[in-house]
């Protein structure tokens, strides 16, 4: 049986892309995977009793050695900001490539807490920071110095002991650039030094807590437990800054999509699946009942997202357990068209993405095709004529050539770049000044503006003399000759509309780095949780894969 993909005028709707999860492609999962059997070793941990010092951690394999070097700082709690204009963190992180030496860690210790306004050098291969959950860590250093362990059902609330705000690398700062370490094998898949910067992170934080505990009381105190802090991740602040990021990056947004959109097909495609199979799926299903109803968020809209997938998962799960034969032909394209018709958007792709739990075989030769060399797809093919792009506009754009732009709700709000941060933000083009400064993210806009362009044009011109005629339309005519080989590298929908949810575009990024428990804030930024549930760096020999689903 041959079962299509899943068509982009769908799945590529920001209500749709806002709703997916993490799954076995996201990109934490693959790193742990990868670096599963490297020798893991905390090198260095030279803090004061109140916590503050230098430590390095380090992942080693034959004569690759990455090192994460952590500064932890003594801050007033007014200087304490989750906001990217902070300018004090409560710890500063870098991933170094290879061993540093002294004199690399005192050049670091003068610039890393500086972050962006700091220099690093080529050595250094990601960039972050991060402050405490204050009310958390000081609870769990005044539980374990006391000698016993803290308030679970605080720590479940929260999830972690630390949030990062931003994590840095390809160039940034003076940070090493990819073309230097992209042929490395270990981390082929997108953002894997990301998620080891992060990972890493995470185990400091633990340390530093049973540190800080001991020290205050060193004849009562007891370590935090291994299962709590399994228990734990790490959070994340996260704002408009990464929204642009799937604009301008269509070919890996194209291969990240299409790498979960071919496993579900071949999944889909499986005649007969195994009792084992089965088994895997419905543990790691009913395990992550414990994912939805362990969520919290003060967001009404997230609230109403929470309680209609715990609602439909339940009634899935339901189905499967009394009235479902998985001994049918092709049990999972049953299963699919059955939620598809059945269930919400969450429910849908949070059942997607469990339907990979099972299925490495097919799971893991696609992650190393996530990645993308998207200078190779930069030109334009200036010998094609009006005529093969107007066809590939109308074939790859159908919804958003219906769109009027003449309407104000349809054009409502514009992208642009702060004067102090040089990060995006969004802001109402009717209501605020500085649409003059609008940067070039209003896709739907511009390629309706070149369909009406190609229609008052000759069908035979060719398009470097079309461009000459219409430079302004340069980004939008290269992005439709990318679409044309790379269906799923478009957000079929209106950035810039009255309806426009931002943060949807923030959750899907987030879905695929592996994030969990996705707490808006607001309609532009969102706080998550990263690696809760995780095994320890000392763990990472022999765990159970399906660990997300355990938190």
């Amino acid at each position: 049986m041959q079962v299509q993909l899943r068509s982009p005028n769908t799945i590529m709707k920001l209500s749709r892309l806002g709703s997916f999860h993490q799954s076995k492609l996201s990109f934490l999962r693959s790193f742990l995977d990868e670096f599963k059997d490297w020798e893991y070793k905390r090198d260095l941990f030279s803090l004061d009793e109140l916590g503050y010092g230098t430590a390095v951690y380090s992942f080693k394999k034959k004569d690759r050695i990455y090192s994460l070097v952590c500064f932890a700082n003594k801050i007033d709690d007014g200087e304490r900001s989750d906001r990217v204009i902070a300018t004090k963190w409560d710890a500063a992180f870098t991933l170094h490539d290879g061993v540093p030496s002294k004199k690399d860690i005192e050049r670091l210790r003068n610039e890393v807490p500086k972050q962006e306004v700091g220099r690093l050098s080529y050595k250094e291969l990601t960039l972050s920071r991060a402050n405490k959950s204050v009310r958390v860590f000081n609870h769990v250093v005044e539980s374990l110095s006391n000698g016993y362990q803290p308030d679970l059902n605080l720590l479940e609330k929260v999830g972690y002991l630390y949030r990062t705000t931003a994590v840095y690398g390809s160039g940034k700062f003076g940070l090493a650039d990819r073309f230097r370490i992209k042929n490395r094998e270990e981390i082929n898949g997108p953002f894997r030094l990301e998620m080891m910067l992060v990972y890493l992170v995470r185990q400091f934080t633990f340390d530093q807590v049973n540190h800080v505990a001991k020290s205050k009381n060193p004849k009562t105190a007891v370590e935090l437990d291994p299962k709590i802090c399994k228990k734990l991740g790490i959070g994340n602040s996260t704002g408009l800054g990464m929204a642009p990021f799937i604009v301008n990056h269509p070919t890996l947004l194209n291969n990240w999509i299409m790498s979960r959109e071919i496993a579900l097909k071949k999944i889909r495609e499986i005649k007969k699946i195994n009792s084992n199979e089965i088994q895997v799926f419905k543990d790691s299903l009913r395990k992550s009942i414990k994912n939805i109803t362990s969520w919290n968020s003060e967001s009404e809209y997230q609230k109403k997202k929470i309680n209609s997938l715990l609602e439909d998962v339940q009634k899935f799960l339901k189905f499967i357990e009394t009235k479902f034969n998985f001994e049918i032909d092709y049990p999972f394209n049953e299963i699919y068209l059955w939620i598809e018709e059945k269930t919400c958007n969450e429910c849908i792709e949070y059942i997607a993405s469990m339907m990979l739990e099972p299925f490495d075989y097919i799971v893991k030769p696609l992650v190393n095709q996530m990645s993308s060399e998207e200078d190779k797809y930069f030109t334009i093919p200036t010998d094609r004529n009006v005529e093969d792009l107007r066809n590939i506009i109308e074939k790859r754009y159908p919804d958003i050539l219906k769109i009027n732009f003449t309407k104000k709700e349809n054009n409502k709000n514009f992208w642009f770049i702060s004067k102090n941060k040089e990060e995006p933000r969004y802001a109402d083009r009717f209501e605020e000044t500085g649409s003059n400064l609008e940067q070039p993210l209003a896709i739907a806009r511009d390629i309706k503006k070149l369909h009406s362009q190609l229609m008052v044009s000759k069908n035979s011109l060719t398009i470097d003399k079309f461009l000459a005629q219409n430079n302004d339309l340069r980004h939008v005519v290269r992005r439709a000759f990318i679409i044309e080989k790379f269906p799923y590298s478009e957000i079929q929908d209106n950035t810039i509309g009255k309806n426009v949810i931002p943060i949807d575009m923030l959750r899907l990024k987030l879905s695929f780095f592996g994030a969990l428990k996705f707490d808006p804030r607001s309609d532009k930024w969102l706080r998550i949780c990263m690696f809760q549930g995780a095994p320890l760096p000392n763990e990472l020999k022999n765990f159970d894969q399906q660990w997300i689903y355990n938190s």
